[in-house]
């Protein structure tokens, strides 16, 4: 079986290009030959070729490699993501390290032996292939946070938001790493979308990675990726996180459930930036902007030996406390006609309006799950709401709620969470699947919090 792929080689030697053309049409679906590079422009109008053979020198007598300098960097005018291979004899290695720092994957020696000149044209499609997968994990990537991009502002004018939105402002624009505290539905990713939105890094990807979800076997794979074989359900090359945020940002969420030796992990790879695939020994430098973010006290986790002083050191530059809801009362009339204006138009419910008495209640409760929960009771009381004027408390927090935490005396924010965990898992009939979509979290963090309570 031949393999599939478009190989073109250009070369001056007529004799050179025949034996390569004889040799590589058995292992190859589609092999071309050039003498002239001036024509390679055509050639690429016509074909997507995977590996580009050139060579080095063009003129009789002239071994300085300048020629194939000019079209290298023509080739990657025209390919930004062409691999290129260059041909060279053996004193002309130099020059190809050279040309190798301004694009060129490998280079091989003429004469060349069949074997190695393979090896080196299925190694080099091997890279086409994950660079093509990468591409396109990024584009999808960018098109879901186009998509999203209506919940990336950050909505309030209290004096805690208007602080949170400078900071941001100020630290954008740099490549500085940070670290975003705050309860749970606080808005921390959020955050950390705006900060990528006004960075210089906005074209680029945004990977948005909830560590808390991702199990300890799976973690080196998750972040730094694989290759074929590696392990068994590796069928082929995978990228990891930190591959498609290369350029862009890497926002790691609760990083502060890894354990130590994942944190270990996870500390050399944000010193050196560079990874390397599970199964590989080829080191990857990565370029991306670090965002991390945790709902849990670090600062005591390392006092207490449980989070790396390093790591934290590591991944704190700039530090940004987001408030929580309770904290910012004035801004809960204007999350509640946002959430509900957004979830009118999805559910096809007309212009619905919140009653003032209503919005008063509603500004009283403490919202122990923060902007998470106003939303969920948001698209709730929209699903319940008969009329076009939403007036009962009960349709956005449930009169069970509405007994037990917003009439009762001050409470501590784990009872409060203890509680509305209780009251979620009540109104999806213990379903943690759904208790879990409705709070926002995931599975396995709403078992952490679970085990917590002892629920």
């Amino acid at each position: 079986m031949k393999t599939p792929a478009n190989i073109l080689i250009i070369d001056d030697d007529r004799d050179v290009l025949e034996t390569a053309r004889m040799f590589l049409k058995q292992e190859f679906s589609s092999v071309d030959i050039e003498e002239d590079p001036s024509k390679i422009e055509g050639y690429f109008k016509i074909k997507d070729y995977d590996v580009i053979l050139l060579d080095m020198n063009f003129k009789k007598g002239v071994n300085d490699g300048e020629e194939g300098f000019h079209w290298l960097s023509e080739i990657l005018k025209m390919d930004t993501e062409a691999i290129v291979i260059l041909v060279t004899a053996y004193g002309e290695i130099d020059l190809a390290v050279k040309a190798m720092k301004k694009g060129a994957t490998d280079f091989v020696l003429k004469p060349w032996k069949n074997q190695k000149l393979l090896a080196t044209i299925l190694s080099a499609i091997k890279h086409r292939h994950s660079n093509k997968e990468i591409s396109r994990l990024k584009a999808t990537q960018k098109q879901m946070n186009a998509d999203s991009s209506h919940l990336n502002d950050l909505i309030g004018e209290s004096a805690a938001m208007k602080q949170t939105k400078d900071l941001i402002r100020k630290i954008a624009s740099t490549d500085a790493d940070v670290l975003i505290l705050g309860e749970n539905g606080t808005g921390k990713e959020l955050a950390a979308r705006a900060l990528h939105s006004q960075s210089t890094r906005k074209d680029e990807s945004f990977i948005s990675v909830d560590l808390g979800a991702i199990s300890e076997t799976l973690f080196e794979s998750e972040l730094f990726g694989h290759v074929k074989g590696a392990f068994t359900d590796a069928k082929t090359d995978k990228p990891g996180r930190f591959e498609l945020a290369d350029k862009g940002t890497i926002f790691l969420d609760e990083i502060g459930n890894l354990s130590l030796p994942l944190q270990a992990k996870l500390l050399t790879v944000l010193q050196n930036r560079v990874v390397r695939r599970v199964g590989s020994n080829k080191d990857i430098s990565i370029d991306f902007r670090l965002i991390c973010a945790t709902n849990r006290p670090l600062y005591r986790m390392v006092k207490e030996e449980e989070f790396r002083q390093d790591l934290l050191y590591r991944i704190n530059t700039v530090e940004m406390k987001l408030p929580a809801l309770r904290e910012r009362g004035e801004d809960i009339s204007l999350l509640t006609h946002h959430f509900v204006n957004l979830y009118s138009k999805k559910y096809n419910k007309g212009q619905l309006t919140v009653g003032s008495q209503l919005l008063e209640k509603l500004t009283k409760y403490q919202w122990p799950g923060n902007i998470r929960e106003l939303q969920h009771a948001s698209e709730r009381a929209v699903i319940l709401c008969e009329g076009q004027r939403i007036d009962s408390i009960d349709l956005f927090i449930g009169s069970n709620s509405t007994n037990t935490q917003h009439n009762v005396g001050p409470k501590t924010l784990d009872e409060m969470e203890h509680e509305f965990i209780l009251q979620a898992l009540k109104t999806n009939n213990g379903n943690v699947t759904n208790t879990a979509k409705e709070l926002g979290l995931t599975r396995t963090a709403l078992y952490r919090r679970m085990n917590k309570y002892g629920i």
